[in-house]
């Protein structure tokens, strides 16, 4: 395949980090050609009717057509498919990882003739709306890092932050904690005598439209704190009996504990797609998000 057709995204790996980037850029108006690569057939249909994508028959026939190559596998898979890779293909170009806990210096031990950087979307990147951490290795040049930035952005806001803090800021930029704070709050209303539907769109409120008009209103996250916990009133009286519970000290906990688990599913290649004692989103009537 000659030089001019190089150039596709070409997604290995046809999961459901791809299927909300490959949305969430057609939704963008991205019309430039997207070739995804997976082997199973029903996930590659599936991104065909949703977004237009093209099917790649194999990793070689991907990255032949491909400016940019993203490898969207799980983090335990990422060492066998570069093997494949290595074993087909001559990848001189730019690679993307999304791989949580997977740091750059595996990534260019395993294919050291591509140039590496490494991307953490969030899957709400599906409407637009997501947020992706950046960091490069040295030898990805300016007009590449450019053409990342201008990628993800599309999809969302786009930070670049040092490898050291990707785990840290993998286990606290999850959209599954905002789902589970909902479920929480949700549960608890109902504990305490709402319906689940109105425990559902109070808890909804608090969380998004709070937090929504913090961002838009330039106020800051002291002052709202400050001036929604009035002494003697009951947001006051809330928050203290929470933060003498342990609220922050739960939340501590949960974010170490997701800072190891992705340096460990780097290694073991374990990954669970939904925490133990995940309150049910059935509970409330919400859909399992995706």
């Amino acid at each position: 395949m000659n030089e001019r057709a190089k150039d596709a995204v070409a997604f290995l790996g046809g999961g459901r980090i791809t299927s909300a980037l490959t949305a969430g850029l057609r939704l963008s108006g991205f019309r430039e050609r997207i070739v995804v690569y997976d082997r199973n057939p029903e996930k590659l249909r599936t991104l065909r009717q949703g977004s237009g994508v093209e099917i790649a028959s194999d990793p070689q026939s991907a990255i032949e057509q491909a400016e940019t190559v993203v490898v969207a596998v799980r983090p335990g898979s990422v060492k066998n498919l570069l093997a494949e890779v290595a074993a087909c293909s001559i990848v001189r170009g730019l690679c993307v990882s999304l791989a949580a806990g997977v740091p750059l210096k595996n990534l260019h031990r395993a294919l050291p003739q591509a140039r590496w950087a490494r991307a953490m979307p969030s899957p709400v990147c599906r409407i637009g709306r997501g947020l992706t951490a950046l960091c490069f290795d040295k030898a990805v040049p300016k007009k590449e890092r450019r053409r990342v930035r201008d990628l993800f952005a599309r999809v969302g806001q786009v930070i670049e932050i040092p490898e050291r803090q990707f785990d840290a800021f993998t286990a606290t930029f999850s959209s599954t904690q905002g789902y589970h704070a909902l479920a929480s709050l949700a549960q608890a209303a109902r504990q305490a005598g709402l319906n689940h539907r109105t425990a559902l769109a109070a808890a909804a409120h608090a969380l998004a439209d709070g937090i929504a008009y913090w961002r838009e209103s330039g106020v800051s996250l002291d002052e709202l704190l400050h001036e929604a916990a009035t002494p003697g009133g009951i947001a006051a009286a809330t928050i203290a009996a929470m933060d003498r519970a342990g609220y922050a000290r739960v939340i501590a906990k949960g974010l170490k504990a997701g800072i190891a688990q992705a340096r460990k599913n780097a290694q073991t290649g374990r990954h669970n797609s939904r925490p133990q004692n995940f309150p049910k989103a059935s509970e409330f009537g919400m859909k399992r998000p995706h």
